[in-house]
C-alpha cells in the first residue's frame, strides 16, 4: 500500500485524502488549523455561530452529477436538510421590497409589473437563466485512468451544451454591471449588481442564477463547518488519519520525486504528495526555490482575487420574520476599509437554529473588494485592531438605522478581514476564489507536476473561478492522476 501525504484538509484536501483511500492508498493529511475544511468554515462566539464560507451549494440537488461527489465524501446524506428558500433576496427600496425570486416565472412577473419597460429584456434575461440552469458542473474521468465505474457526460447534457456556447460568448464579454445597466429600472440593476459583485463577468452571474433556477444551490443545515466536519469524519471512518496543527513546512524533493514533507521538524515520508493549500502560495513557499512550469507561471501572473471584509453581529432580538438576505441603498457612500459602498447588504441566519441563543439571531455582512493592502498597511502601522473597531461601530450604527429594532442590542461583534483568511487558511491575499471579470475565460490548470514525478495539487485555484465544487472535484482529479501514473483503479463511488 503507498503512501500518500495530503497537505490541508479543507474540502480539496479532504476530497483528495477520501478518494485515495477508496482506492488502496494509505493517506495522512497534514493541517495548520484545529479544524477542517479550510475556507469552508464558521465560528462560535459568545453562543452565536457565524457563517463565514457557505453561502449556497451547487450539487445541493439530487439532479446534478455534482450530488453524487458531496454523498460519497460524506458532505451530505440521504437526509441531510437543504433549505431552498424561493425568496434569494430582498431589496427595500423608496418605501417597497423588491425582489429576487428562485422561481423563473414569479421573477419575470415581478420584475416586469414593477417595470414595464423592462419587461422584454426581463424575458430575455430569465430565458437565458433558465438555459444556464440545465447545465451542471460535469464531473468526468481523466483520459487513460482505470475506473471501477466510468463516469462520462451523457448525449442530453451534449445537446443542451450546444445553445449555451453562443450564449457564454455574449455573456463573458459583459460585466456584471454592464449587463445590469440594459435595464432601467435602479431596483433591478441594484438586485443584479450584488449577487456575485458587479465586476465579475456577467457568465458567473447567469450560472449562478441558473443553478438557483434549477432548484441547485441549497443552503445545507449546519452551514459550512458541519459540512467539512462531515467530511473529515468520513475520512477518518475510512482509516485515514488527520494531523492538526501540523503545518507543511517543505515538500520533499530527491531525485526528480516528491519523497515527503516537512512538518514540525520531522520529515513525514511519500509515495506521492498531494498539495492542497492555494496552489499560487504553495509553489512558491512550499519548496527549497520556487516552482516554475508554464502553467505555474501563468496563473502566477493570471491570480485575481477577491479579498472581503467580513462582520459578524450576534443581536439579542429575534428576526426571523425578516427575509434571509436583504439590501439597503445608502444615503451616503459609506467607506470600509479604503473603499466606498452605497448598499448595506444583511445575511440574517435568525431563522436557523442552532445559530444564536434563544430569541437571538446571528447576522453577518460582506463587504466585497480587495481590501488584502488596506488592512496589511494598518497591521504594519499598529493600527489594525483599532480600525477594526471602527468598522464595527460603523455597521453597528448603520444596523440600527436600517433595523431600528436592533438598537442597543448587539453584544457580539466579530470582524474578520483578508489577513484572518490569511492565517487560518493560508490562502493568497486572504482570498476566497479566483475573480473571473469581462473578457475572462474559465482555466483549468494541470493537477499534476509536469517536472517533479508523484506531486499532485487540487484546490479551488486549479479551475476558474474556484469554490467548493471546484475544489472537491479537483481533490477527486488529482487522484484519477495518481492512480494513472500507479496503475491503480480509480475506486470512488462515483
Amino acid at each position: 500500500m503507498k503512501k500518500v501525504v495530503v497537505i490541508g484538509a479543507g474540502i480539496a484536501g479532504l476530497s483528495a485524502g477520501i478518494y485515495a483511500l477508496q482506492s488502496g492508498f494509505d493517506v495522512t493529511i497534514l493541517e495548520q488549523h484545529t479544524i477542517p475544511g479550510g475556507n469552508c468554515t464558521s465560528w462560535k462566539r459568545n453562543g452565536y455561530l457565524f457563517e463565514g464560507g457557505l453561502h449556497w451549494l451547487t450539487g445541493s440537488s439530487q439532479n446534478t452529477p455534482l450530488h453524487q461527489v458531496w454523498l460519497n465524501i460524506g458532505a451530505l446524506t440521504d437526509d441531510t436538510a437543504i433549505h431552498l428558500k424561493d425568496i434569494l433576496y430582498t431589496y427595500y427600496y423608496n418605501g417597497q421590497e423588491v425582489y429576487l425570486y428562485r422561481d423563473l416565472d414569479k421573477l419575470e412577473k415581478h420584475w416586469s409589473t414593477l417595470s414595464p419597460e423592462d419587461a422584454p429584456a426581463v424575458q430575455s434575461l430569465c430565458r437565458d437563466i433558465k438555459l444556464f440552469g440545465k447545465v451542471g458542473m460535469p464531473v468526468q474521468d481523466i483520459k487513460g485512468v482505470k475506473v471501477q465505474i466510468k463516469n462520462k457526460m451523457s448525449l442530453s447534457m451534449l445537446f443542451t451544451l450546444i445553445p449555451l456556447f453562443s450564449k457564454l460568448r455574449k455573456y463573458e464579454s459583459l460585466s456584471v454591471r454592464e449587463l445590469s445597466e440594459k435595464f432601467k429600472h435602479p431596483a433591478i440593476r441594484t438586485l443584479l449588481q450584488n449577487i456575485v459583485g458587479e465586476n465579475l463577468t456577467a457568465s458567473a452571474l447567469l450560472f449562478t442564477l441558473g443553478c438557483f433556477s434549477s432548484g441547485d444551490g441549497g443552503y445545507v443545515e449546519g452551514g459550512s463547518l458541519r459540512m467539512a466536519l462531515n467530511i473529515a469524519k468520513r475520512f477518518t471512518d475510512l482509516g485515514g488519519n488527520i494531523q492538526y496543527t501540523s503545518r507543511a513546512e517543505k515538500v520533499i524533493l530527491a531525485e526528480g520525486k516528491a519523497v515527503g514533507v516537512l512538518t514540525k521538524g520531522q520529515i513525514i515520508p511519500a509515495d506521492a504528495v498531494i498539495v492542497a493549500t492555494d496552489t499560487v502560495r504553495a509553489i512558491d513557499n512550499l519548496f527549497d526555490t520556487p516552482l516554475h512550469e508554464p502553467w505555474m507561471d501563468q496563473m502566477r501572473s493570471n491570480v485575481k482575487f477577491m479579498a472581503d471584509t467580513f462582520i459578524c453581529l450576534g443581536v439579542e432580538a429575534d428576526l426571523s420574520n425578516l427575509p434571509e438576505n436583504m439590501l439597503f441603498s445608502l444615503e451616503q457612500p459609506l467607506s470600509i476599509a479604503g473603499q466606498k459602498h452605497s448598499i448595506f447588504a444583511l445575511h440574517n441566519y435568525a431563522a436557523y437554529e442552532g445559530y444564536a441563543p434563544k430569541d437571538c439571531s446571528a447576522l453577518t455582512t460582506i463587504f466585497m473588494g480587495d481590501t488584502y493592502s488596506y488592512w496589511k498597511t494598518q497591521k504594519e502601522n499598529g493600527t489594525y485592531e483599532t480600525e477594526k473597531q471602527k468598522v464595527a461601530e460603523e455597521v453597528i450604527r448603520l444596523l440600527e438605522q436600517k433595523l431600528p429594532q436592533t438598537a442597543g442590542k448587539v453584544s457580539v461583534v466579530n470582524v474578520a478581514t483578508p489577513l484572518t483568511y490569511e492565517r487560518y487558511c493560508d490562502t493568497y491575499h486572504g482570498s476566497w476564489m479566483t475573480l473571473m471579470e469581462k473578457g475572462d475565460k474559465m482555466t483549468t490548470y494541470p493537477s499534476v507536476s509536469e517536472s517533479i514525478h508523484n506531486l499532485y495539487f487540487a484546490g479551488q485555484r486549479i479551475q476558474t473561478p474556484g469554490g467548493l465544487p471546484v475544489a472537491a472535484h479537483t481533490g477527486r482529479k488529482a487522484i484519477q492522476y495518481l492512480c494513472k501514473d500507479t496503475n491503480t483503479v480509480f475506486q470512488g463511488q462515483l
